[in-house]
């Protein structure tokens, strides 16, 4: 079972046993960035979604605070996102996420996909209850590293996206607000002509009010070619 650490603003700390994970899709709140989205994902030849949004249950190991992404080949790539997170105590957290995808497998299922790449969480959390009132000012953005230079990738708020308490409302309509849970948003649309298959990423989610931001990075690594 993976053991998530946050550290919270005002330097208490909240572990979380992870007992499920699930990666909202196709979730902006405008149908024009869904579209977006959807048209990013057919240049890589994935099929359009049956439902909107989706949701896709992952592997709870996946959920991952690391510095390193291990991919088997070139074209796997993150996605800026926020994640929801239900702690051991039932209080619910934010903080930013990196849904690390692999490409080539996606064209076969996106479910599949999800589960060959980890979601990398950041280190850090506020209480959801806190930023709520303005959730949507929220900033998320990405870079990409190539060699030794790093581009944005991703720019926007949280309005893009379908805010927290929606999904609230959906796990409890479930029953599955449940200790353990982390859930993790969906994107927002990445920049044209940015190549996405980088070295590195990087992820912040931002609050203007305060000036706090939470931030998480991981290199990609290689794995050497199979034997056999």
């Amino acid at each position: 079972m993976a053991v998530l650490k946050f550290e919270l603003p005002d330097g208490t700390t909240r572990e979380v046993s992870v007992t499920q994970v699930l990666n909202a899709g196709y979730a902006g709140r405008s149908q024009d960035d869904v579209a977006a989205h959807v048209a990013e994902l057919a240049e890589l030849g994935v099929p359009a979604p049956s439902v909107i949004p989706a949701l896709y249950p992952i592997s709870p190991y996946l959920a991952q605070q690391t510095e390193t992404v291990a991919a088997q080949h070139g074209r796997t790539s993150g996605e800026a996102e926020w994640a929801l997170v239900v702690a051991d105590d039932g209080e619910l957290l934010l903080t930013a996420a990196c849904d690390h995808t692999d490409r080539e497998l996606e064209v076969h299922g996106v479910a599949w996909s999800k589960n060959a790449g980890p979601d990398v969480l950041a280190r850090r959390a506020w209480r959801l209850a806190d930023v709520a009132p303005r959730v949507d000012e929220l900033t998320l953005r990405a870079w990409v590293t190539h060699g030794d230079r790093e581009t944005v990738i991703q720019d926007g708020t949280l309005a893009e996206l379908l805010t927290p308490a929606y999904w609230v409302d959906v796990l409890r309509a479930r029953e599955a607000l449940l200790p353990g849970t982390v859930l993790i948003s969906g994107t927002i649309p990445m920049s044209h002509g940015v190549d996405q298959f980088a070295d590195a990423w990087r992820v912040e989610l931002g609050d203007p009010a305060t000036g706090e931001t939470i931030d998480l990075a991981y290199a990609v690594r290689r794995l050497p070619e199979p034997i056999g």
